[in-house]
């Protein structure tokens, strides 16, 4: 038994250093996007908007007068230049307020892991911790940084991280992508039956959802 749970820890600390060093490019600046592109950025152009409410057409790698029309929208919402163009800026912006495929993945698996049995709207806010921490300057600045930073959650250290999450996870993690944050902006989370943590009872608390509770 004392093996298995060593195997175990060891399996997880690879896995974990596999997708924090191993796999960078999400870190790396994506190139500049314009009508007639026609690669992996722009899929993930598509699908980042789509998942917004900007794009709703089927995703198909091609930068045309959909695409064109979607980031402009995007752009005139978030206070940007809005010319239809991809650049520093506009990814900048767009990767602190949405997530790609993968990102999606991490969060629900996270949801499913840190809070299958919470009510539907407590998974949201699990989500949105996430979302709110991504446009923080505290805090790493992709989702897998701060999934993966340590003694973040507990999901992690115990590994239960690596559950298969059902249907209502990826629809909370949707919903905290499109915007939605019962949190009111929260940071932090913990539940008040098992947390031992002095530091974290003295955050400023917002509210409780579930068996959670939120803060700042």
């Amino acid at each position: 038994m004392l093996l298995q749970q060593k195997t175990r820890t060891l399996l997880i600390a690879f896995l974990m250093l596999f997708l924090t060093v191993a796999l960078p490019a999400q870190t790396m600046a994506a190139p500049l996007l314009k009508w007639g592109s026609s690669n992996g950025d722009v899929w993930d152009l598509q699908y980042r908007l789509q998942v917004l409410g900007y794009y709703n057409k089927t995703l198909d790698g091609r930068y045309g007068a959909n695409t064109v029309q979607a980031v402009k929208k995007f752009q005139k919402d978030y206070g940007l230049a809005a010319d239809g163009i991809v650049g520093q800026y506009t990814w900048k912006k767009l990767k602190k307020v949405s997530v790609n495929r993968t990102e999606m993945q991490m969060l629900a698996q996270l949801v499913y892991s840190e809070a299958r049995g919470e009510p539907y709207i407590g998974q949201v806010a699990v989500a949105a911790v996430v979302m709110n921490r991504l446009q923080s300057n505290l805090f790493p600045d992709t989702v897998r940084g701060i999934i993966f930073e340590p003694r973040a959650f507990t999901a992690i250290d115990d590994g239960q991280y690596w559950l298969t999450p059902d249907k209502t996870a990826y629809m909370a993690a949707w919903d905290a992508v499109r915007g939605w944050d019962p949190t009111n902006n929260a940071l932090y989370y913990f539940n008040p039956d098992t947390a031992t943590s002095k530091w974290i009872w003295s955050r400023p608390q917002i509210k409780k959802i579930g068996s959670h509770i939120f803060s700042m």
